[in-house]
Parts: C-alpha cells; sequence; structure tokens
C-alpha cells in the first residue's frame, strides 16, 4: 500500500512512550526539507517506560525496521514508509510514527 515517506523530523515512538531516533539519516533524498530514513540503520530509543528485567523486559533501547517501501528506494536501498513495521529490542514491541510529513508518497 502507499504510505507518506518518513523523515528525521517525524516523531516515532515505542509502544510504552520511548522517543524513537534513527541513527544514519538519508540524505539523497529529501522531503519536507528533512532527510528520508531507509531500511537498514537501526532507531534508537530513549526514554521507553518498559520497567527493566525485574519487573519486565525492558526498556526499549533500539528498533529495527522489518518492512519498507518496494518500489522506492535510494542507492539500492528501500526507503521507510509511515506504516512499515519495525520491532523494538529487548522487548519486541512496534515503533509506531505518530507524527510525518504527508506531502511525498512511496509504495
Amino acid at each position: 500500500m502507499p504510505g507518506p515517506l518518513l523523515h528525521v523530523g517525524a516523531t516515532v515512538m515505542c509502544a510504552h512512550g520511548g522517543q524513537a531516533q534513527a541513527t544514519a539519516p538519508n540524505p539523497r533524498v529529501t522531503v519536507s526539507g528533512q532527510a528520508t530514513v531507509t531500511v537498514t540503520p537501526p532507531w534508537t530509543v530513549a526514554g521507553c517506560a518498559m520497567p527493566p528485567p525485574s519487573a519486565g523486559n525492558g526498556p526499549c533501547v533500539t528498533a529495527t525496521f522489518t518492512t519498507s517501501a518496494t518500489r522506492l528506494m535510494s542507492g539500492g536501498v528501500p526507503l521507510l514508509l509511515a506504516d512499515s513495521q519495525a520491532l523494538c529490542t529487548p522487548t519486541a514491541t512496534p515503533l509506531l510514527p505518530v507524527t510525518f510529513q504527508l506531502r511525498a508518497t512511496g509504495i
């Protein structure tokens, strides 16, 4: 399905409210003046509210996207869309894009 492209200024959170940030922006393709993000690099998560191992299996530290655009690439690497799926480590919970640009979409 087509979806808006994710960029470094998008608000992406873990399921527990932690803020996720891309570790390697892709400056070759920009939207709304901001670099997009490819599927390859992991994302870092800060401020996750999941309790540590004695009371839970958190907090979320990193996340890796498992799906991405199928027809839109930069440098041969697929770009991320707002509906791309990701799993956090060590909790195996999803990342949730909350705000993102709506002008450019991809498949």
